[in-house]
């Protein structure tokens, strides 16, 4: 993969950066006359008034990026996704790109594609033709950045990771013109990186687990409150405006080794006084490539459990999380 500092094209990006390929991301491309209005009406974010990113350039802040979720009629997530709008090269034409989990790519794209009736609109999951590959660096050598004209890419919220700011950016590229490669270091730190940024990301075993705010959607700016109807709304808003969420995403950590299978997304949470019901799930959970024996996590979980008492992953005798604090204040409810 080609990138570019823009005021050095000729210096190696190795040496300034990091960048891997990220098997478990997919993207979804949408397009046509009518489909900014589509998904206004389709998502719990607007997408009115997002800036058009010209190629090679990286779509960044909250006029070019936004979090987005889709839910079903009962308001629990079915996707969460980072959208953002592109001109395609040598054209006037654009389209959508929505940056994603793979494993819901292609059912979020069915779905999708359901409700476009009559209108001028196309929904298609590219996730096996695009390789989607992350990039993290210092927030000045993210700023500087250029892909190559066939690519587009956004940016995501920095996160703080030992005092310092980390940028991270998704980049999207056509399989046959990849040039980048695997890493597992760099694939270990951008899980981390996105873990440690306390965002949720839905995924196969998470959907429809979560109303928004159970998982800090709000407070995160995934929901505009004040766009209008879209799948879910009324329940998505009646828990906003009467209080009644009772659960919120944390960020927690574990020390030991990880195991993927027993920390994975879905893992059930359980409280010591209440072994018998559990008490949340793991939403999220990376090991942390900077401490050994360390393994970082978000968890969606009872706001009560979390108050006092230790809560396990797993079962009522499994590792007992320590909860550590949120980098961003909580839009009461």
């Amino acid at each position: 993969m080609t990138i570019y500092p823009q005021n050095n094209p000729t210096q190696d990006s190795a040496s300034l950066s990091s960048v891997t390929s990220l098997p478990q991301w997919g993207l979804i491309l949408v397009s046509g006359a009518d489909a900014e209005s589509f998904l206004q009406n389709q998502l719990t974010n607007s997408v009115v008034g997002l800036s058009l990113t010209p190629p090679s350039n990286i779509a960044y802040g909250n006029q070019g990026v936004r979090l987005v979720g889709y839910c079903n009629v009962k308001g629990r997530l079915l996707a969460s996704a980072w959208i953002a709008s592109y001109q395609l090269p040598d054209s006037t034409e654009s389209y959508f790109g929505l940056f994603l989990s793979k494993d819901i790519a292609a059912s979020f794209a069915k779905r999708l594609s359901m409700y476009v009736l009559r209108s001028k609109v196309s929904v298609k999951d590219v996730s096996d033709q695009w390789t989607i590959s992350g990039y993290y660096s210092s927030p000045e050598q993210a700023s500087n950045l250029v892909l190559n004209t066939e690519d587009f890419g956004l940016r995501l919220p920095n996160v703080l990771m030992d005092g310092k700011a980390q940028s991270r950016v998704l980049i999207a590229q056509r399989i046959e013109n990849q040039a980048g490669t695997f890493s597992e270091k760099d694939f270990l730190c951008w899980n981390n990186l996105e873990v440690l940024s306390a965002i949720p990301r839905i995924v196969l075993a998470t959907q429809e687990q979560f109303v928004p705010q159970m998982i800090n959607f709000e407070s995160v700016a995934g929901i505009d409150f004040k766009k209008g109807c879209f799948p879910g709304q009324e329940i998505v808003a009646r828990s906003q405006y009467r209080g009644v969420i009772k659960r919120r995403l944390q960020l927690a950590h574990i020390e030991g080794s990880f195991d993927p299978q027993a920390f994975a997304p879905g893992v059930e949470l359980f409280h010591r006084d209440d072994p018998s019901q559990p008490a949340g799930m793991v939403v999220l959970s990376a090991p942390n490539p900077q401490k050994s024996n360390w393994v970082d996590f978000q968890i969606e979980c009872k706001l009560d459990a979390l108050e006092h008492g230790e809560i396990h992953i797993g079962s009522s005798t499994g590792p007992v999380l320590k909860i550590d604090s949120l980098p961003y204040p909580l839009i009461e409810i």
